[in-house]
């Protein structure tokens, strides 16, 4: 498969060359990068992709503790107030992602569990 820019700028990949397309070598690093003076420049990641990305993370953490919420046990308050925090998320924080993709502003809730 080709690794591409197109006449408009934008990048491609497919088998099909279209005319005026520049091949290149390697495919885009990430969807906040763009093809600037022939090289990939890192121009951002958006809001919404950032937020995805936290929701991901939450969720995740979520699916975790799940098991507390198990018809034969009863959850502390710590541990409803651990997923609590979590359900709040994104809307309690500002995350954003950084040139390599990690998420950063959130203040993720400490996990009872884990606390020492």
């Amino acid at each position: 498969m080709n690794h591409m820019i197109l006449a408009n700028g934008e990048y491609a990949q497919g088998f099909f060359v279209p005319e005026g397309a520049e091949l290149i070598d390697s495919g885009k690093p990430s969807t906040a990068h763009k093809w600037i003076d022939n090289k990939w420049v890192f121009q951002g990641f958006s809001e919404e992709e950032a937020m995805i990305e936290c929701r991901d993370q939450r969720n995740r953490l979520l699916f975790q503790t799940d098991w507390w919420a198990s018809s034969d046990l009863t959850m502390t308050q710590e541990q409803k107030d651990y997923r609590k925090a979590l359900r709040d998320l994104p809307s309690t924080a500002s995350p954003e992602l950084d040139e390599d993709g990690q998420l950063t502003g959130v203040d993720w809730p400490e996990n009872p569990k884990e606390a020492v």
